[in-house]
């Protein structure tokens, strides 16, 4: 019988026989069989005796209990779903205890038990339904089950799904939307789990991304929508807390929701003019709701399961990163649950806020008390970056009380964050291990000629609190004890830290283990080399633009009698993991093969613009490097061929700027005994599968499949100066290099066949940067879509670029960094295209493009998300207040690069103490008018061209502003 099953089973009668037969309600005659369900016996079935039918199934009870028309007929035929029928017998027929419910047999166990009444199968259902929901598992279950189960629950009137799903899914939310499925949620099941109070999120910013695109999917999937349907989408997007989003993302959301992200931007904007007075009324109207992170008790149950197994992503994270409208007092108020906010605190806040300055606490302990009894163990990462607005002082404290497990702390280009902070942050938050405060690094390095410098001190910086640093933990006899949990530090640019401050970090001497104070240009090697005697556990250094040298080798290679490990490891540089040393020019050529012969067991191993030699590189005899950068030394293959062979690991390897690659040095041609070696390109393609490349100098591949396999992973690609990419190459690394993310040319030859390859076939292809490349490029190279694509660099090779051109690249790219240069047909209207088209670019270079700035930049200023600005002989036009004009209309801009050739008043006022916290660099450029003798002097023409002279550097610290002219052009 096609799609059925039967069995006979007997009456109450023993002498009556009754024939059941079960078709299966979706088959249809003439089609093809389906497909069989799960095998089971019917013949085992038949003859049994029917006391589990009538014990567990209201439906056989009725029927073998004449209840039914069709209970005294010797043959009953049920027409239904047959696997969820024979799942149902199987139930009922077999042993309780071997039931297995599992993700592919509930809906069909639901689906019969339904239909045949049986309560105990459904109760068992039901059960399981709720165990695996409050499971606390990183294995979130497959969301198409969850959707299913949701649609069947709606048909069939199954409450219990309906009030344990949106529950489920916004504790964990998280995973929801990493999962494809997410744009099939339901209208009314997304909407439910987003209202339910246990609302997972890392910040509102991914909250908002993911209604975004489920909102956009669904447009685009369902052509003709109910009239109000498109009005429901939209309102889920009431229920982001615009408060807290950053203003790049709100910035550019108004790329394709215009209306909401002006919205929130506007939000935003209002809030930085006056936040102590919004947070005030809306204190007053009890509508604090707005200002709250999501912190879950669910993720308590999370964060135990996390330490079982080790599984970092589950643990609760607050990201706050790139919203200046965050202030202290927002901090504050965004951990207080709502039933800590009553009236009689409402009113005292609102009391102590009318008299609030940075001079008084009154405000803090009232809020500090409110906080006691909200603290969040389960939040393990807080991230304040480009929160320029709080009050770290007061922040520290903020996080000691409402996170007391907290381990990853990070606050990276916030300037004001003084180094006094780091210490009463040590001292508040022992428990921490992990602190990033990260900023700009300083671009006058030690090759510029300086003519003139001086300092200033920075008046910005608030008074401290007076309960604030009641003891300097270096003096502490306790602290060494105390503070012993930091492992990681990144003080990177922190260009004002001294050998003092240095020495204090060494209290960290039990834990750390990774520092970076890449371009701390004021520490010197004796300062380096003391913190090293001191910290022997530090596996993982970053010191690169540093001046680490002779005497910090030394204390690396040499015994440590403080240090008690055994045999060799005593060695520090034995130890080391992790070495970065680009642009750390006091090494000597002794010291530098010194170190090489100790760090054996190293991974990452940066030597970028070094003494690096092949005497050096040749006493490496490690076999562990997975990242390897000796761009812009003297190395040749001698050395480094036996390097890449030993290193089969290797995922990076940089080797920019190499001349020698091309030939054998001399000195160890002696050295090597005749050892063969193969060319760079034989040996890096035979020995190793490649991650991130940067080549030049003797990197010639002439056919495609040299490169395939060991390129066949590359994501990051940089070509340059040394050696020119045949167009078969350049026109099949989509082919070569499947995963690229990211490629930089430099002096290649390119066309227009070449570009629109790259932009349509690199479908993973986010950034694409060509810097003086030869070749008839034309616009057509533009005009495809990519549409991941976010930074974009046309460096000198678009000399035809026009307005319309510029429409184009709006049209086909959604950018978040630009930069263009030798773009001499713009004008004034190219500032409203680019504002318009790119709301929320971070980074904007424009330098020999036209008349750009002829009539200011105020379209310009409306790019909101502005952290780099750099405009140079883009027109005559800008007023002396650009500088006080792009700090107050961009709260994130951090550098901002000008040209007094486009001074509209002959130059530009500088404010000392500059209203924004974010500025660390502006630069201002100097020209000279130069004749050039290869013209003819003609009346009333110019033969004179402006030729650069030298550069103002202002400079800000988180203590003083320094200001240098360099004779170079930065």
């Amino acid at each position: 019988m096609h799609g059925g099953a039967s069995f006979a089973a007997a009456g109450e009668d023993a002498g009556d026989a009754v024939l059941l037969e079960i078709t299966d309600a979706s088959f249809i005659a003439g089609e093809a069989d389906p497909s069989p369900p799960p095998p089971v016996s019917v013949d085992d079935l038949a003859g049994l005796d029917p006391l589990p039918l009538i014990e567990s199934s209201s439906y056989f009870r009725a029927l073998l209990g004449g209840s039914f028309s069709e209970s005294g007929r010797a043959h009953v035929q049920i027409s239904c779903n047959l696997e969820a029928a024979v799942q149902v017998l199987i139930y009922l027929f077999e042993p309780s205890g071997s039931l297995t419910i599992t993700h592919h047999t509930f809906l069909p166990l639901m689906e019969g038990g339904l239909f045949l009444a049986a309560e105990n199968l459904l109760t068992e259902c039901e059960r399981w339904f709720r165990t695996m929901s409050s499971q606390s598992s990183s294995l979130l279950a497959p969301l198409n089950f969850l959707i299913d189960t949701w649609y069947f629950a709606q048909e069939h009137g199954i409450n219990y799904v309906q009030d344990i799903c949106p529950g489920y899914l916004a504790q964990n939310f998280v995973q929801v939307i990493s999962r494809r499925s997410f744009v099939k949620l339901p209208y009314d099941l997304l909407y439910s789990t987003i209202e339910c109070p246990f609302l997972t999120v890392d910040s509102e910013k991914q909250l908002c991304e993911a209604i975004l695109c489920w909102i956009t999917e669904n447009m685009l999937c369902c052509e003709e929508l109910p009239p109000n349907s498109v009005d429901h989408q939209l309102y889920l997007l009431n229920k982001v807390r615009i408060c807290l989003l950053p203003l790049e993302f709100a910035a550019g959301t108004k790329r394709n929701w215009a209306e909401f992200g002006s919205k929130v931007e506007s939000r935003i904007l209002n809030l930085l003019k006056d936040s102590l007075r919004t947070v005030l009324d809306a204190i007053a109207d009890d509508n604090l709701e707005s200002y709250r992170v999501r912190i879950t008790e669910y993720s308590k149950i999370m964060h135990f399961v996390a330490l079982l197994t080790d599984e970092d992503f589950v643990l609760q994270k607050i990201v706050l990163s790139g919203c200046p409208q965050i202030t202290t007092e927002i901090l504050y108020i965004s951990v207080l649950p709502p039933t800590n906010v009553g009236a009689s605190l409402n009113k005292r806040l609102e009391s102590s806020w009318a008299q609030v300055d940075y001079r008084n606490i009154i405000l803090y302990n009232e809020l500090e008390e409110a906080v006691k009894s909200s603290s969040f163990g389960n939040v393990h990462m807080v991230d304040l970056s480009k929160c320029p607005n709080a009050h770290f002082s007061t922040a520290i404290d903020w996080l000691k009380l409402a996170f007391p497990e907290l381990r990853i702390f990070r606050a990276s280009f916030c300037l004001t964050f003084q180094f006094e902070d780091l210490l009463y942050l040590l001292l508040t938050c022992p428990w921490i291990n992990e602190i990033d405060l990260s900023i700009d690094t300083s671009i006058i390095a030690q090759m510029h000629s300086v003519i003139s410098s001086r300092f200033e001190g920075r008046g910005a910086v608030k008074p401290k609190l007076t309960r604030y640093y009641a003891q300097d933990p270096l003096c502490d006899t306790t602290m060494n004890s105390y503070i012993s949990n930091i492992s990681k530090l990144i003080l990177e640019g922190r260009n004002d830290i001294t050998d003092v401050d240095l020495l204090k970090i060494s209290i960290l001497k039990n834990s750390l283990c990774y520092i970076n104070i890449k371009n701390c240009t004021l520490l010197t090697d004796d300062g380096i080399s003391k913190l090293l005697l001191k910290c022997t556990k530090i596996h993982s250094m970053v010191l690169s633009y540093t001046s680490f040298g002779n005497q910090s080798i030394q204390t690396l290679c040499n015994s440590n009698p403080l240090d008690s490990m055994d045999e060799c490891r005593h060695v520090m540089a034995f130890r080391m993991q992790e070495l970065h040393l680009d642009g750390c020019k006091g090494i000597g050529y002794a010291a530098m093969s010194q170190l090489m012969s100790n760090v054996n067991i190293t991974n990452f191993l940066c030597l970028r613009e070094t003494t690096l030699t092949d005497g050096a590189l040749c006493n490496f005899v490690g076999s562990s490097l997975e990242f390897l950068d000796i761009s812009e030394t003297v190395v040749s293959m001698v050395s480094l061929a036996p390097v890449i062979r030993r290193n089969s690991n290797l995922r990076c390897l940089k080797a920019a700027g190499c001349r020698n690659l091309l030939f054998e040095h001399g000195e160890v041609e002696a050295m090597s005994g005749g050892n063969i070696y193969g060319d760079f390109l034989q040996e890096i393609t035979s020995t190793c599968c490649l991650e991130d490349v940067e080549m030049g100098w003797a990197f010639c591949p002439i056919r495609v499949t040299t490169l395939i396999p060991s390129f066949s992973k590359v994501r990051k690609m940089t070509i340059g100066l040394g050696t020119t990419l045949p167009e078969n190459i350049l026109c099949a690394l989509p082919d070569i290099c499947p995963f690229l993310e990211s490629l930089v040319l430099r002096f290649q030859m390119i066309s227009d066949k070449v570009v629109r390859n790259l932009l349509e076939s690199s479908t993973k292809l986010r950034v694409l940067c060509l810097y003086s490349c030869l070749g008839n490029l034309t616009s057509f190279s533009f005009q495809i879509k990519a549409p991941l694509l976010r930074i974009l660099r046309l460096e000198w090779i678009t000399p035809w670029m026009t307005n319309d051109d510029l429409a184009v690249l709006i049209q086909n790219y959604n950018l978040v960094e630009l930069s263009l240069s030798g773009c001499k047909l713009l004008d004034s209207n190219s500032q409203e295209l680019i504002s318009s088209g790119w709301p929320n670019l971070t980074c904007l270079h424009l330098e020999e493009c036209g008349q750009i700035t002829l009539d200011g930049v105020s379209s310009i200023l409306n790019c909101k998300a502005l952290e780099d600005l750099l405009l140079r002989h883009t027109g005559k036009g800008i007023g002396r207040t650009i500088i006080t004009d792009a700090i107050t209309e961009l709260p994130l801009l951090r550098k901002l690069a000008l040209d007094l050739c486009d001074a509209s008043e002959e130059g530009y006022d500088s404010p000392n103490n500059p209203e924004g916290k974010m500025m660390r660099t502006i630069t201002m450029s100097r020209c000279k008018s130069v004749r050039s003798c290869f013209e003819l002097h003609r009346e009333g023409s110019s033969n004179s061209k402006p030729v650069h002279k030298e550069t103002i550097v202002l400079e800000w610290s988180s203590r003083q502003l320094r200001t240098t002219i360099v004779k170079e052009r930065l």
